[in-house]
């Protein structure tokens, strides 16, 4: 046992246990006594130490580095963080000369990247299943659900989306019959704008765009709600009190997302044919009640239900993956910046992926 100021170290076998403070004042000792460490040692227990400056991360991540396969256990949340901040800080060794790359290397790499991508995927299964398994434990203990909660995450996700939701459904509505009209008046085919903006908008933009501004708006609010808390440790603190994060924080906001996004999507091909038959009205002549006469002639009842099928999946998507990314948000700001644009963007690319599915699928089915 030796003690150096108030650090001591402790090597046993092949752990080396530390504690006490790591700091600038003891770095410089614990340094020396790194030095005549064996090579076999293979892991540092951290568990003991009561403080960690960038100096002791320093001094941690240098031994780290020297030495293959070495690794820290036992470390808080902030001592964590701090030496990934400090090795992100730490220069990087001169940069060799680029050599191009072997055809090894490059599948390699590509199957680096596939396997990565597989583990994120199963990880967003892993975190469906959480929430499934909440959702039939609700069912079955409804006092454990806090219908205040839901109530609160509807009018954030649905009632405050309406306005940006309708607005923009009404506007791609009079671009539809705008530009449509242009090119079906080479035919006189003008009456035909009215099918081109009913299934257009009750098929698919209806609800895609819908779900595609719901994403950049919710998505990013999960992961920035459920972030601010795992940097705040109020989920540790949720776990220690006997609450359950993914009850209280995960079930509420899906769930009103699988109420609300329907809804919004209603609302959507509403506006988009008011827009539609307004600008068809204006620019071709076409009176609201010609186009209401052919819009319930010409258009199936099945269009509006397959938009309307496809809301759920969407919902689903979108928050599952916000809480996703809020749970892989680190101890500092900029991991929660990260996370909240990677929750927006992988939100996006997946509803617009769900919906190239939906559309091969029901193409194949005849519907």
């Amino acid at each position: 046992m030796r003690e150096t100021d108030q650090l001591e170290i402790d090597q046993a076998g092949g752990t080396l246990h530390l504690s006490g403070a790591l700091t600038v004042r003891t770095v410089t000792a614990a340094c020396k006594a790194f030095a005549d460490l064996p090579s076999d040692l293979r892991k540092i227990d951290l568990a003991e130490i009561d403080r960690l400056d960038t100096a002791g991360a320093w001094a941690l991540i240098g031994l780290q580095d020297r030495m293959d396969a070495l690794e820290i256990t036992g470390a808080r949340n902030e001592a964590e963080s701090l030496m990934q901040t400090v090795r992100q800080a730490m220069p990087d060794p001169e940069s060799r000369p680029e050599t191009r790359a072997s055809l090894v290397q490059l599948v390699e790499a590509l199957g680096r990247r596939v396997i990565s991508g597989v583990g994120f995927f199963l990880q967003l299964a892993g975190y469906l299943g959480i929430f499934l398994s909440r959702l039939a434990r609700m069912i079955r203990h409804p006092s454990e659900f806090k219908l205040t909660s839901l109530v609160h995450h509807c009018e954030e996700v649905g009632f405050k989306a309406v306005p940006i939701v309708a607005l923009m459904s009404f506007l791609i509505g009079v671009v539809l019959a705008f530009q449509g009209s242009v090119q079906l008046q080479q035919f006189g085919a003008e009456v035909f704008v009215v099918d081109l903006i009913a299934i257009s908008i009750l098929r698919e933009l209806g609800i895609l765009l819908t779900s595609i501004i719901v994403a950049g708006r919710t998505a990013s609010a999960f992961t920035a709600a459920i972030g601010s808390m795992k940097m705040r440790e109020e989920i540790d603190a949720m776990r220690t009190l006997g609450l359950d994060p993914a009850m209280n924080l995960f079930v509420p906001r899906i769930l009103a997302l699988l109420l609300m996004l329907p809804i919004l999507g209603l609302i959507a091909n509403i506006a988009g044919l008011f827009g539609g038959a307004l600008m068809a009205w204006l620019d071709l002549g076409i009176s609201p009640a010609m186009f209401r006469t052919r819009l319930v002639e010409g258009t199936s009842v099945w269009h509006v239900f397959v938009g309307l099928i496809k809301a759920p999946f969407f919902a689903m998507i979108i928050g599952v993956v916000g809480c996703h990314a809020g749970m892989q948000v680190q101890s500092n700001a900029e991991s929660l910046g990260r996370q909240t644009s990677n929750a927006v963007v992988t939100a996006i690319f997946a509803v617009i992926v769900a919906d190239a599915v939906f559309s091969i699928f029901f193409a194949r089915v005849g519907i």
